[in-house]
């Protein structure tokens, strides 16, 4: 798999999730075998670039190279801007965002929004790409299948692209209107594939070996991005990876590997967010991560309570370790 000058290790890449895959989760998620991911979404308004959170969202310390950077936004100067201000501070791939169905962003004509106006659609590709290829810096673009089951208009977007010198396209099986209710479908990802002659990759609903093999295999993509099916579960990217090449399944992480990915995962995210925002935006993570595991509703909720980074991480790693030592005594 390969975008522009840049080769991946594999096929199964992370998709940008808000409030997600920030750098902590990023770093995670490759570590445990993902091939490539894509920075949560950033503003292209630059009266919010000196925000904190889009301060936080384009920190990329220590990430592996290519870095890339997910930009939304309806004005095609102000994403060419924005694209150039983010390969200064160290982006090597940008990705446009016209898949986002959330109201607040569709509503200043950005996301999935965009996919009602053809033509501005091909200004901003056309501006972003010309603005990027100075810096030799490919460009992306994440997308739906168009409006509404009525307006499916992916494989008229496909074409623009390529003809607007984008270098892969990740379609997400589902409509704006569809939000992320129902079955994604695949027969249009199939489509814009047998259309066009760059990269496409294949999103939504991908959430195991087969799943992914069987997605792939009736696509034609080149690559597979997972997105809910990784929360709380960032091994599914060496699982799937594992599958693609052997066909065989690898065992699901011991609770001892379990706890230490948990741990390593707060570890960074406290040192990320600090204190404050720390402690608090963990909670989502450390939901999905025990909602794998059973009887785990009352610590949930305690941990919930928790406003210390010190002590929530304490009370993990404290429940964890009598999970274990129980299991080895009945194992004894």
């Amino acid at each position: 798999m390969q975008i522009g000058s840049w080769s991946f290790p594999n096929n199964v890449f992370v998709a940008p999730m808000a409030g997600v895959t920030d750098r902590p989760f990023r770093k995670l998620c490759k570590r445990l075998g993902a091939g490539h991911a894509v920075s949560e979404m950033a503003a292209s308004n630059p009266q919010l670039w000196a925000s904190v959170k889009t301060s936080r969202r384009l920190n990329h310390e220590g990430e592996i190279d290519p870095i890339t950077v997910q930009l939304a936004g309806g004005d095609p100067v102000m994403m060419a801007q924005a694209a150039v201000f983010n390969i200064e501070k160290g982006a090597r791939i940008i990705d446009i965002n016209m898949g986002c169905p959330v109201k607040k962003v569709c509503q200043v004509a950005a996301g999935s929004a965009l996919l009602k106006h053809e033509d501005l659609v091909q200004r901003i590709l056309e501006a972003v790409v010309k603005a990027c290829t100075p810096y030799n810096v490919p460009v992306t673009l994440k997308t739906r299948t168009g409006w509404d089951h009525a307006n499916k208009n992916a494989v008229r977007i496909a074409k623009l692209a390529e003809q607007s010198g984008i270098a892969a396209l990740t379609l997400h099986g589902r409509t704006r209107a569809d939000l992320y209710t129902g079955q994604a479908e695949y027969d249009t990802i199939r489509e814009v594939k047998a259309t066009i002659n760059i990269p496409v990759i294949a999103n939504g609903d991908i959430d195991s070996p087969e799943k992914a093999r069987d997605v792939l295999a009736y696509t034609g993509a080149d690559a597979v991005m997972i997105g809910r099916a990784a929360l709380g579960r960032p091994w599914i990217f060496r699982e799937i990876n594992h599958f693609l090449k052997t066909g065989q399944h690898l065992p699901s992480p011991d609770l001892a590997e379990f706890k230490n990915d948990l741990l390593e995962h707060l570890q960074e995210h406290y040192a990320f967010y600090g204190e404050q925002a720390g402690v608090r935006t963990a909670r989502k993570h450390i939901g999905w991560y025990l909602s794998a595991l059973p009887n785990t509703e009352a610590l949930r909720q305690e941990l919930n309570t928790i406003e210390s980074s010190a002590k929530q991480y304490q009370a993990i790693m404290t429940a964890l370790d009598a999970r274990m030592n129980h299991f080895e005594q009945h194992a004894a």
